[in-house]
């Protein structure tokens, strides 16, 4: 079933019902977004010669023109590939070279970014300006919803791999329905009136929020600013009722910390799932004292988006409970749709109490890795998808992550992997050896360091900064350097980074 149905049917029961605001005011009925969403589906199947199950990345910063692209990509029988717009140019024209992206959307702060992307590629994609003459230009006539299998590809999720070049984690719309239908049972009741502030990136967290939110006939809510801003976060959680939204843990500090101070009214603010990296119990415990009883949690991966453990906002509430403090360091339970085993190497499933890999499957679960058959026969195995995530489960069913058994840094919410920094590191020529590790930081989950083994001269910092910034996107570059004479190494050769783990604490 094609996840656009569920816009077409919501247009035909209550075409009056906004679908789309932009800050506090309305941008599109349901009825206008349908209409408008099949006339660009149209358009790209016939203006841009475009056929069930061809690619069409999103490079761009949240507006309201992004749900309209992607619900016309999904009208249309086509695969929609979001992209991360806090990428560097480099790095998006893998992602359009790997993924052979046949036409790009794109907001004007990328437009320039994308002509550098795409200069290398043997085939550019077209490339379109979204609000444009050009892009209204390519709406044709309304057309029926493209039937597609339950199968088809709907979403090509690019996230981070072992080898420091990004992995697309195919979701097709089954995936995507198994996801929307567990939310809504699991982790937060939705309803038509109710509406989800986009003020994290539409490309990832945010964007797959979207779609059980579609599924409920409830509305989105863009911001002015395009991203968060607390002030505006807590203004549009007035103007509006109902208000759901997600928020990596260093975007709820910032929140808290704006509430402590300011006292804004949080009426309209119904609930925030947070997620995508560690939540210190201190750190909940506050926004809990702060903002109340607004806070759920969610566990999952690109591979299996949003949809491994919740911890509902009954359990985060429920300070009464004996052992309230462990649930809420815990990830929460399986949700309703899927299988949770922690397991051992030789995949043997380990009693409550024991520390192994965690393990899902279940109807939300990718059917592979884009192009790479050796990445999804690692990651599926006998059925299951192995996270590369190390936990373990408590006697009442609620599971703890441990570490990650990949090296696998999360700073803000955002994924990030060591080797990638060190092979831009390495590529500078002060640079003789590097090891890059993630340390605790209270503001963004985890920071990175670079233990740096330098030539003479030694470089800067500053140059060292400059380089990675030439390279590799912002929020990956260290944010600490430190010089060391050597690295520490086991007898094969191997960094040992354990050793430099426990150095910086």
């Amino acid at each position: 079933m094609n996840l656009a149905l569920w816009l077409d049917r919501h247009a035909r029961a209550d075409p009056s019902r906004t679908a789309v605001f932009v800050g506090a005011s309305p941008w599109k009925s349901y009825a206008r977004l349908a209409a408008d969403a099949a006339s660009l589906a149209r358009g790209l199947r016939d203006k841009l010669g475009l056929a069930p199950g061809d690619r069409v990345a999103l490079v761009m910063a949240n507006s309201p023109e992004y749900a309209e692209i992607l619900l016309g990509i999904w009208w249309a029988g086509l695969a929609a590939v979001p992209v991360n717009g806090k990428l560097h140019p480099r790095e998006v024209a893998f992602i359009l070279e790997n993924s052979g992206a046949n036409a790009v959307f794109a907001t004007p702060d990328w437009v320039r970014g994308l002509a550098e992307a795409t200069t290398q590629l043997d085939r550019p994609p077209d490339v379109i300006e979204a609000g444009s003459v050009g892009y209204h230009a390519l709406f044709g006539e309304p057309m029926a919803v493209v039937p597609v299998a339950d199968g088809a590809l709907a979403w090509l999720f690019y996230t981070s791999g072992t080898t420091g070049r990004p992995k697309g984690a195919m979701l097709s719309h089954a995936n995507l329905r198994a996801m929307a239908q567990g939310y809504l049972t699991d982790v937060d009741r939705v309803s038509g009136r109710d509406c989800l502030l986009h003020a994290a990136p539409m490309s990832h967290g945010s964007g797959l929020y979207l779609v059980p939110y579609l599924l409920a006939g409830a509305a989105q809510v863009i911001p002015e600013s395009g991203g968060f801003d607390p002030a505006e976060v807590f203004a549009l959680s007035a103007a509006h009722r109902g208000v759901g939204m997600f928020a990596a843990p260093t975007i709820v500090r910032r929140m808290v910390e704006h509430a402590a101070a300011r006292g804004p009214s949080l009426e309209g603010l119904r609930t925030v799932v947070y997620g995508g990296g560690p939540m210190y119990v201190a750190d909940l415990l506050r926004a809990l004292d702060v903002m109340g009883p607004r806070f759920a949690q969610i566990y999952g991966q690109g591979e299996s988006p949003m949809t491994i453990t919740a911890l509902a906002k009954d359990f985060v509430n429920d300070r009464a409970h004996p052992r309230h403090l462990e649930r809420i360091a815990s990830v929460g339970v399986p949700q309703s749709g899927v299988e949770v085993a922690v397991r051992d190497d030789s995949g043997r499933d380990l009693p409550p109490g024991e520390v192994g890999e965690v393990c899902v499957r279940g109807a939300v679960v990718m059917s592979g890795y884009w192009g790479n058959p050796e990445a999804s026969a690692k990651s599926l195995r006998d059925g299951w998808l192995w996270t590369g995530d190390l936990g373990a489960f408590d006697e009442e069913g609620f599971l703890t992550l441990k570490d990650r058994s990949k090296d696998l840094i999360i700073s803000g919410g955002s994924n990030i992997y060591p080797r990638e920094v060190e092979e831009a590191l390495l590529a500078h020529p002060g640079v003789a050896e590097v090891s890059v590790v993630g340390r605790p930081d209270a503001e963004w989950g985890e920071a990175v360091v670079a233990f740096v083994v330098a030539r003479e001269p030694r470089p800067s910092t500053s140059e060292l900064d400059a380089h990675c910034l030439a390279s590799i996107a912002r929020f990956k570059r260290p944010k600490e350097y430190r010089f060391v004479t050597e690295l520490p190494k086991n007898n094969y050769g191997k960094v040992l980074k354990t050793e430099l783990r426990a150095k910086l604490l």
